[in-house]
């Protein structure tokens, strides 16, 4: 009886094991997974990709890009794709735009710095007040030294790298400077990542005075394009296939904000005071870093306060 129990149990536990080994083998051979058939039913499913349109004329701060140049053209490209195809970040980079550049904008023009300037805000924090590895902080990336010596208060209760208007009037002073010592907005752009004297040995070393032709390490060579590609996507959105409602958009906020003097012992108790929460005040007012503000000067400080709402729409998306 067992004999034939066996031969029984045989047939089927061939086909287990066999059937087992083909599930593995096709885990393992995820090439062979899918036949001809299935791959052409996916294509004719819509799915596709293409490569995001290159500008023929372009320009960076009114200078001229030479986007005839092959090494030009396809380091542009590069980021283009890399920008159009990472969708989530490109949205976010749309959404935030239209909130903070309306901040950004009336100062650079103030302080005589080309409008593009704000696509390096974008592309060096994503406008969000991050840190980043180098401890550099705030939406323009601001190192500790840096930021003191462009007239940025940092102490333990206030960073103002973290204020947004002032760390723009901040980023103008660096940049006329480093445009004023180099003679180009594009190397000016270039010395804000890797810094003036960084700057200066390449292109007395190089002996050009050309950011196209500079052999540079990797982060620098790519910055630029990186600006250039977030000015491209942003500027006709629609074109690399961002379609964005205005009520999609993070709207600028109108907000309250009074003037203080004096030390605040307790930031808790006064946002408390003004029905507001603190979790609410500290992110209006991201430059106070401790729950305290300690004035011993009896500087004038702007706080924000009162519950934020949306301003009316702006009239339009591209170019934010």
């Amino acid at each position: 009886m067992l004999k034939n129990l066996r031969n029984r149990l045989f047939p089927i536990t061939f086909l287990l094991i066999t059937g087992v080994c083909f599930l593995l083998l096709s885990i393992s051979s995820p090439e062979k997974s899918l036949t001809t058939t299935q791959i052409d039913s996916v294509f004719a499913s819509g799915y596709h990709l293409s490569s995001p349109p290159l500008p023929n004329k372009l320009q960076f701060a009114g200078e001229d890009v030479p986007v005839d140049y092959y090494d030009v053209r396809e380091a542009l490209d590069r980021e283009l794709l890399i920008n159009v195809y990472w969708q989530s970040n490109i949205l976010l980079y749309c959404k935030r735009a239209y909130r903070y550049f309306p901040v950004i904008e009336p100062i650079l023009k103030a302080e005589g710095i080309p409008d593009d300037f704000k696509y390096l805000a974008l592309i060096e924090s994503g406008l969000l007040n991050v840190v980043s590895p180098a401890k550099a902080a705030g939406i323009w990336q601001f190192m500790k030294e840096t930021g003191i010596s462009c007239g940025l208060e940092i102490s333990e209760d206030v960073d103002e790298r973290y204020h947004l208007e002032k760390a723009t009037f901040a980023a103008c002073k660096y940049l006329k400077q480093s445009y004023n010592q180099h003679g180009s907005w594009t190397l000016a752009a270039a010395a804000y990542n890797m810094g003036d004297g960084g700057v200066k040995r390449v292109t007395t070393g190089q002996q050009t005075t050309s950011y196209w032709d500079l052999l540079l390490n990797d982060e620098t060579a790519r910055y630029v394009y990186r600006i250039l590609a977030a000015k491209i996507i942003l500027s006709n959105p629609k074109d690399y296939g961002i379609h964005l409602r205005m009520e999609d958009m993070y709207q600028p906020l109108s907000v309250k904000s009074i003037t203080v003097d004096t030390s605040i012992a307790d930031l808790v108790s006064f946002a408390r005071s003004w029905n507001i929460s603190y979790k609410e005040f500290k992110s209006l007012n991201p430059w106070l870093r401790t729950d305290k503000l300690t004035n011993k000067l009896n500087k004038s400080y702007n706080l924000v306060v009162g519950q934020p709402k949306y301003r009316s729409y702006r009239n339009q998306i591209g170019n934010f």
